[in-house]
């Protein structure tokens, strides 16, 4: 979302560094205002107040996100029309990151500290040529999608049914317009963040969030559930595609008026000679490859999902295993990436800048291992959890409306293969933050090649071989082993680099983490047995399962790690009481 490191929609993919996800700039985390304009709060309280709003409010974003998806799961399911939306959906903000996102983190953001800082004006006609270059730009873009949108929707849909084709270009006419109000969005949570100013930026989001749930509920009450491309009409169409572009326009509006309140004025201007901007833009190449890159794996993952799920409809599997499937899955798939290993690299990034910086590579090192071993503490638990309990929660969450228990247990299907990658996906995700702190974009440009070449492959190779219902799962897992080599060719290159990863110290700990896991496995095998051959399927099942599980397992896995003595285990107890106290 607008204001953190990644620009998605929390209903869609969100992923990551592999589709979209950009390197958290200067202003991701708070500190101390420095420069005219400033907002309120210097210092260590105010650091503490910033601290505050944007936890509560990010937490709040990821919820009600989260409650969004269930929602429009509901009203539109998992079968053509969900794939229609999704993929309609998901395109303004995969050009948007093409066009605008890899910009926005890599260049303009510490441009607009830097200027801040050195012009004697604060910055202010920097801000005024960017914001009115922005504002035309996106303006231009927005116009040229939408009157691509057909061959926009072939791109990613070349698949899909006349009917399901014609369904996602009407979408995509209202759709697409959030290109503007997307690129807008993250330029004033830049600008507010310059300012010392953060809940509108973590807040504005959770608004939008409340906006699309009604949109999808009046949808589902207008229209009812089971909906399919040939049996929606127009008007519904029409509340859906524009109800959703009018939830970001909203978010963009409450930002723009944010920013008036710190006493920002816009004076448009274009004399953008000697302003420094276009020298900043040279330096985003490899950046912008990257983002390239990641955005062709998402182009791949998409096109696959969705011929799969027609041909699987064509052949009479009564499941929808397409690119909605997909979305939904990661959505439950990220929660715990985004909620325990984004917040501890969030607080490592600046510290490990400033190492890099120096060239303290000890303390580099130091501070990649400590982050990796307690993000591994909490993550190799509950990837195990979440993969053996997998289908019980997807039908818990989204199993009503248009999505029926077979979508859902399908749902969990691709999310019991992604849960098994959390920790390679972690992994990969930290190692891309130090080559950042280095300032290095050019090797993660060069091994996000070689994750696409992976991914891709895998992909593929699901498609020709595996049965329609099965082949997302295949995709997911190709996702994740993308990861699994990543890392690899990652963590060669760093060592080099820094003297080493503690690398003996990480694999013991590792090691003993999932020695330390066992006797909760295979407790939850031992729960889901005795819930399917004692209780039967039924709501019953479906919570008491993941409870009774959870419950036995985690005092097992505490138990097993103290008696194997893993040090980690006083770290992330000391960590969440410093979490506490605040």
């Amino acid at each position: 979302m607008p204001g953190e490191s990644t620009i998605r929609p929390s209903g869609g993919p969100t992923p990551s560094f592999e589709e979209g996800e950009l390197p958290p700039s200067e202003t991701d985390a708070p500190k101390e205002d420095s420069g005219s304009g400033s907002g309120s709060g210097s210092g260590s309280g105010g650091m503490m107040r910033s601290s505050m709003i944007m936890a509560v409010g990010t937490m709040a974003s990821r919820l009600s996100g989260f409650a969004r998806t269930i929602v429009l799961a509901a009203a539109i399911g998992t079968h053509l029309l969900g794939d229609a939306y999704h993929t309609a959906h998901t395109i303004p903000f995969i050009l948007n990151d093409l066009l605008i996102g890899g910009l926005m983190a890599s260049v303009v953001i510490p441009f607009l500290v830097k200027r801040r800082k050195r012009d004697a004006d604060g910055g202010k006609a920097t801000e005024d040529r960017l914001f009115t270059s922005m504002v035309l730009a996106l303006f231009l873009v927005t116009a040229v999608a939408i009157l691509a949108a057909e061959g926009l929707i072939w791109l990613y849909g070349s698949r899909f049914t006349p009917v399901q084709f014609e369904t996602s270009v009407y979408l995509a006419r209202f759709l697409l317009s959030q290109i503007f109000f997307v690129g807008l969005s993250g330029l004033l949570s830049a600008m507010l963040n310059t300012r010392g100013k953060f809940g509108a930026a973590v807040w504005a989001p959770v608004l939008n969030n409340f906006v699309i749930m009604g949109v999808a509920g009046m949808f589902l009450v207008v229209a009812g559930p089971g909906r399919t491309p040939e049996t929606v009409s127009s008007a519904e169409l029409t509340l859906l595609g524009a109800g959703t572009a009018a939830g970001m326009a909203l978010q963009a509006l409450v930002l723009f008026v944010a920013l008036t309140r710190t006493g920002y004025r816009w004076r448009p201007r274009l004399d953008l000679r000697g302003s420094g901007l276009g020298e900043a833009l040279r330096t985003a190449g490899w950046m912008m490859l990257y983002t390239l890159l990641t955005q062709a794996g998402l182009w791949i993952t998409t096109n696959i999902a969705n011929a799969a799920n027609v041909a699987g409809i064509e052949q009479g599997l009564d499941v929808g295993a397409g690119i909605s499937a997909y979305n939904l899955a990661y959505q439950l798939f990220q929660l715990p990436y985004a909620i325990i290993a984004v917040s501890l690299i969030t607080v490592l990034l600046p510290r490990m800048s400033a190492h890099a910086d120096d060239r303290n590579w000890d303390s580099v090192r130091s501070d990649f291992s400590r982050t990796l071993r307690i993000s591994a503490f909490v993550l190799v638990p509950t990837a195990f959890a979440v993969a053996m309990f997998a289908e019980p929660l997807s039908i818990l969450a989204f199993a009503r409306g248009s999505v029926s228990v077979a979508d859902a247990t399908a749902i969990g299907q691709i999310l019991a293969v992604m849960s098994l990658g959390l920790l390679p996906f972690t992994v990969f995700q930290l190692m891309l933050r130090v080559f950042f702190a280095m300032g290095d974009t050019k090797t993660p440009a060069l091994i996000g090649g070689a994750n696409l070449a992976v991914h891709s492959g895998l992909a593929l190779v699901a498609y020709l071989l595996l049965p329609p219902n099965l082949v997302v799962v295949g995709v997911a897992a190709g996702f994740m082993l993308s990861f699994l080599s990543g890392l690899t060719i990652a963590g060669q290159i760093l060592s080099r680099r820094i003297g080493g990863l503690d690398g003996k110290h990480v694999i013991g700990t590792l090691l003993r983490l999932h020695l330390a896991v066992v006797p909760s496995i295979a407790a939850g095998f031992g729960v889901l047995w005795f819930f399917d051959t004692q209780v039967g399927s039924g709501l019953l099942t479906y919570i008491g399962a993941p409870v009774a599980g959870c419950a036995v397992g985690a005092l097992l896995f505490l138990v097993s790690a103290r008696l194997l003595r893993v040090p980690e285990l006083s770290s992330a107890v000391e960590l969440i009481r410093g979490r506490l106290r605040r």
